[in-house]
């Protein structure tokens, strides 16, 4: 009997028309394009307008996957939601999507991974397929992390940007799909990056909102250290387990977090930059929606039958790599 696998078989993305552009930065904090440019490679990135929420993004996402697969939202079972910024505490930013999508008859949960949550979830989003008790199942990546940059600090400010991608996952029985993956993570690395206040170890208060501590902490050295070696050391050890050489490998979907983090890990795994999907500069860091956005713009130009890898590094720290043989050739 051939194993069951869970493919990907419809995708779609979503960023807000807002554009914050370096030289927008430059009125706000002390930066310029130079700087920001050689230090992360980005140029731009997109921000949500007012009222706009995670839950808004990733509606839109399910809505364009269902109308891609020529399916109704009703007929989604599960969404699994890689995010660090939802609507809210609770309800969960999931719950929100499947009543804003039409999703009705799906349940839903949040995983946080930051910016390894899409990996995360899509590791957890195919047990469902695999196990055979659910036919179709939604992994979204989304963050607003414009609601949590403090725009005074120049070193993380420049860095991010909000947008969401998703894709949808079907049983498979030819031998496309998710082929394997490992994930990691180390909870020391919380002191690095991390939204040091507004949890349960430190509610917020007047006085830590006063300090800004309510905002994104990150030591840029200590997570550049880290990222660069272990999302290299994740994508390479997943090609070993699986016998691919460089040749093999058709894309390598990398999270955007800085383009020498990217090209440090392509060149670990010896694959040229024509092998790499990059679009730092237009989008920034959106946290656990880089890869998605990646596949949704590149979508046209993956083939059935392509080796795929995922890769990403994030805060807590998490990390992981997945391997993918394509399903379908986009028409």
């Amino acid at each position: 009997m051939t194993k069951v696998t869970a493919a990907i078989t419809a995708l779609d993305g979503y960023v807000p028309e807002n554009v914050l552009s370096n030289a927008d930065l430059a009125k706000i904090v002390d930066t310029n394009d130079e700087w920001i440019t050689t230090r992360t490679g980005i140029k731009e990135r997109r921000i949500v307008s007012k009222g706009e929420a995670a839950s808004d993004m990733g509606a839109e996402v399910v809505r364009g996957i269902c109308k891609k697969r020529g399916i109704s939202p009703e007929e989604i079972e599960v969404i699994v939601v890689g995010t660090i910024t939802p609507d809210y505490r609770f309800p969960s930013a999931g719950n929100l999507i499947c009543e804003k999508s039409g999703a009705v008859n799906a349940w839903s949960f949040d995983l946080g991974a930051a910016c390894s949550g899409f990996l995360f979830a899509i590791a957890t989003g195919i047990q469902f397929i695999e196990s055979g008790r659910y036919q179709k199942v939604i992994v979204i990546g989304v963050d607003v992390m414009s609601t949590i940059v403090d725009y005074t600090d120049r070193t993380t400010c420049v860095i991010f940007g909000d947008g969401a991608g998703g894709v949808l996952l079907e049983p498979n029985n030819e031998g496309y799909g998710v082929m394997d993956y490992i994930m990691r993570n180390d909870g020391s690395g919380r002191e690095h990056l991390l939204q040091e206040v507004g949890g349960s170890a430190e509610p917020l208060t007047e006085e830590n909102i006063s300090e800004r501590r309510h905002f994104v902490f990150q030591d840029g050295k200590a997570v550049f250290k880290q990222a660069v070696t272990k999302m290299a050391d994740v994508a390479a050890e997943i090609m070993e387990k699986n016998a691919l050489e460089s040749e093999d490998v058709a894309w390598l979907v990398p999270h955007q977090a800085n383009l020498r983090i990217i090209d440090a890990t392509a060149n670990r795994m010896g694959l040229t930059k024509d092998k790499v999907m990059i679009n730092i500069e237009k989008y920034g860091n959106t946290t656990s929606g880089t890869i998605p956005i990646c596949l949704w713009e590149w979508e046209d130009q993956l083939k059935k039958g392509d080796n795929i890898i995922l890769a990403a590094f994030g805060g807590g720290y998490t990390w992981g790599s997945i391997y993918i043989k394509w399903a379908y050739t986009s028409s």
